[in-house]
């Protein structure tokens, strides 16, 4: 029997541009993409997650995602999250979300003010969350970065705070943006909304040099097929 493809909303705002990328990987990897207009008060019915992909919204005016925790679809996706919904996102979705105050700390300037656009070594440091299930505690994956605004800061407080809580998921082994703690992705204390600087969409073809963005991507397709299928039990 084949299994139920989950409805997941790719929010799009003014300069996005990884949106089709995210929404070609969703797919592939067995779920329902379906583009959100910024703009949108409400998320599509039978939204079983979302997804912020990467880009440069609002032209990253002001600071990165700093304009787009004010569109109408990051309050719905607030609501969506505040009902336990999964919410993953990516580069500029993380941004996004930690200025939203929906994870803990910032994005700013890389190191050396370069933009980093390479593939990096992660290591995976939990595998019980929506977004790493598929994956093993200490396993090493290989998934593209691409930014100039990707360096992960939180104060020596925030960061005790993060380790022991133990919301720090991903970390480089090869820090390329000089990340606080070699911090890459982090998740809410909740554990339902996971921000990651890497990009896995651009990582589950062979094609592509490695397949383990589809780790990633696949972990949020089984989240929201097994939160689908609990809203119709």
């Amino acid at each position: 029997m084949t299994e139920p493809r989950p409805r997941i909303a790719v929010l799009v705002f003014p300069g996005s541009n990884d949106e089709q990328d995210a929404a070609l990987a969703l797919e592939t990897l067995g779920a329902e993409p379906q583009l959100v207009w910024h703009a949108e008060a409400s998320l599509p019915r039978a939204t079983a997650g979302v997804l912020l992909p990467g880009g440069f919204s609002y032209g990253d005016y002001l600071r990165c995602g700093a304009l787009a925790r004010f569109a109408p679809a990051l309050e719905a996706t607030r609501r969506f999250a505040a009902d336990g919904g999964p919410v993953l996102g990516i580069c500029n979705g993380f941004q996004i979300l930690c200025e939203a105050g929906l994870l803990p700390g910032v994005l700013v300037r890389n190191s050396g003010l370069r933009f980093t656009c390479l593939d990096v070594p992660l290591r995976v440091e939990r595998a019980d969350t929506p977004f790493t299930s598929r994956c093993a505690e200490d396993q090493r994956l290989v998934i593209p970065v691409k930014n100039g605004e990707g360096c992960f800061f939180a104060d020596p407080e925030l960061l005790r705070e993060l380790e022991a809580s133990r919301q720090v998921v991903l970390r480089y082994e090869d820090n390329p943006n000089g990340s606080v703690a070699d911090i890459a992705g982090v998740v809410s204390a909740e554990g339902n909304v996971m921000g990651l600087m890497p990009h896995p969409e651009h990582a589950v073809h062979p094609l592509l040099g490695s397949t383990d963005g589809a780790l990633i991507i696949g972990s949020l397709v089984d989240a929201a097929r097994s939160r689908s299928l609990a809203a119709v039990a």
